[in-house]
């Protein structure tokens, strides 16, 4: 029984030690169980995710691989599409909406409405936001005698009125918006019919005097803080009106204006306010009715002409004065113009304004309406564009500011269109007296005889002195 007992022991001693001696024979990283473990989801084979249609999903669950079957029968489904197609008619609906062409009806560029952004003076967009929001701004220039010419800046003008001053001699009233330029001139006076331009442009003006009658008109008007002058204490460093006394000239003929300086000035007087003027009509394309007419020429009895000539590589008009080719001293290129209109216009004299012993009378160039009338100041045009020639009427509807001169046809108002761009308007007292001609004068030739003229003078007693 001993015997048996201690057997039994032994057996059970041995039993004991053989796993203990197995553990401690391995590693110490392997003395626990990973090989019986199941491995975490995040081990799992990567053949378990390649096998799932919606991509790896970390589930240890090895029923997951079957819950994914169904998200591969909903991409299949073939109620899904045909869900989509109703929104495919959108496209149609929204075109009506983005297309609003048809509609509206276009805006007319000219006489009395222009687009957004365009110079009623010459169908243009303005070339800068500078441009577009300071006021029209008229400059009288010179054009006698000869030895004022070149003047400077009339090829930066956007309009020019030539006018008779008195005893056949022209001035320029340029009016410039596009451009401001540093040098105009050289400047002169101010006349009767400059107190109908300002109101029609709804302009600025600027002249370096004039007679004591008209200072007095412009002094009582409603306007006389839109006129600029050393006349009125206006100089160099205010306003720009600077003298030149390196030139070989009268004294009168030295003055110039920095327009940039003189906007400055309205600026700060409060008068620089972006209007526009209504009257011209623009269009690209000239109307069917012209007729051909290259070389127009005018003559102001005796004292002054001026000749222009079409250029058909340019489209513009050149001009000649007393049959030399005209230049713009300030960019040295013969003075041009796109449009060339010749007004008929009424020319009175008025000694009413001038004491009864003065040497010296003033004469009206007449815009305005009839006294106590309410019907349009009107008169016969002749307008030149692109090498064509129409016939017309030019009619001022009003005279308020900002009304001014249309050109119509006969008839109903239909307007005459220019060619967006610059434009010369000549005033004259009869346009029986303008030749247009569909050939060209040789103006070499007749500069060479010209040559051998004198030059004109003017009788003295007729002119206002300045």
């Amino acid at each position: 029984m001993r015997r048996t007992l201690s057997l039994f022991a032994l057996l059970c001693c041995l039993l004991v030690a053989v796993p203990v001696f197995g553990m401690s024979s391995l590693p110490r990283g392997e003395q626990v169980f990973v090989t019986n473990t199941p491995r975490p989801a995040t081990d799992k084979p990567i053949n378990f995710v390649t096998n799932t249609p919606s991509g790896p999903t970390p589930t240890p669950s090895a029923t997951y691989t079957p819950s994914l079957t169904p998200s591969a029968t909903y991409t299949a489904t073939p109620t899904y599409t045909p869900t989509l197609t109703p929104s495919a008619t959108f496209t149609p609906t929204s075109t009506p909406t983005s297309t609003p062409t048809p509609s509206p009806t276009p805006t007319p560029n000219g006489p009395f409405i222009y687009p957004d952004g365009v110079n009623s003076l010459t169908g243009l967009p303005y070339p800068n936001a500078e441009a577009q929001n300071r006021r029209n701004l008229i400059v009288k220039i010179s054009n006698y005698p000869p030895v004022v010419r070149p003047q400077t800046g009339i090829n930066l003008a956007d309009v020019v009125f030539e006018m008779e001053a008195e005893g056949g001699v022209t001035r320029f009233a340029a009016i410039f918006r596009s451009n401001a330029p540093t040098v105009v001139g050289s400047v002169r006076s101010a006349r009767l019919a400059d107190t109908h331009l300002i109101r029609m442009y709804n302009a600025l003006l600027a002249y370096s005097g004039t007679s004591e009658p008209i200072q007095n008109l412009i002094l009582t008007s409603d306007f006389v803080f839109r006129t600029f002058s050393p006349l009125k204490g206006d100089n160099c460093d205010n306003a720009g009106f600077c003298r030149d006394e390196s030139l070989d000239v009268d004294f009168e003929h030295t003055l110039f204006l920095n327009t940039q300086t003189l906007y400055d000035l309205a600026t700060r007087r409060e008068v620089n306010i972006p209007l526009r003027a209504r009257g011209f009509a623009f269009s690209e394309v000239p109307d069917a009715n012209g007729t051909p007419a290259v070389d127009i020429f005018y003559d102001w009895w005796g004292q002054a002409d001026a000749r222009w000539q079409y250029d058909p590589e340019t489209g513009r008009y050149v001009r000649f004065n007393d049959g030399y080719p005209h230049f713009d001293k300030g960019d040295g290129e013969q003075i041009w113009a796109d449009n060339l209109v010749y007004l008929e216009v009424e020319h009175r004299r008025r000694p009413d304004l001038f004491p009864p012993d003065a040497n010296y009378e003033s004469l009206e160039i007449n815009f305005g309406l009839a006294p106590d009338s309410t019907d349009p100041a009107q008169g016969r045009a002749f307008v030149f564009r692109d090498g064509q020639f129409y016939t017309g009427f030019w009619r001022r509807q009003d005279e308020n500011d900002g009304s001014a001169i249309q050109l119509i046809y006969g008839g109903s108002p239909v307007p005459i269109m220019l060619k967006p761009g610059r434009t010369w308007v000549t005033v004259v007292r009869g346009l029986g007296s303008v030749l247009v001609s569909d050939q060209y004068t040789d103006m070499e030739e007749l500069g060479r005889i010209l040559a051998l003229t004198a030059t004109p003078t003017i009788d003295p007693a007729t002119t206002t002195g300045d």
